[in-house]
């Protein structure tokens, strides 16, 4: 499983440094965008209930905690606190990004 060895909050987005060495990128936006919690994805149908024209171009991850061994939250500067993101999805998403 990968997991992040460092995690850097940037003024260019976050940035993952990964336990196989690897880095990635992601813009804040995108990121904010993936949240899973029941305000931003319909529990029952799982269908996302946001768009991403409701999310500001200018968010920003202003901190973050780790969630077990397995994830990390954020918290956003739109006070969006709720998401969590497991590790998984965020490495998915690194390379979805780069193909």
């Amino acid at each position: 499983m990968n997991i992040p060895e460092e995690i850097k909050l940037l003024p260019d987005g976050i940035h993952i440094l990964w336990n196989d060495g690897v880095w990635c990128s992601y813009e804040y936006r995108t990121v904010r965008f993936q949240c899973g919690c029941a305000h931003c994805v319909n529990e029952m149908t799982g269908v996302r209930v946001i768009s991403l024209s409701e999310i500001s171009s200018d968010i920003q991850a202003i901190d973050y905690m780790y969630i077990g061994k397995y994830a990390v939250q954020f918290l956003w500067t739109d006070l969006h606190t709720t998401g969590i993101y497991p590790f998984e999805t965020l490495r998915k998403l690194c390379e979805t990004q780069n193909q």
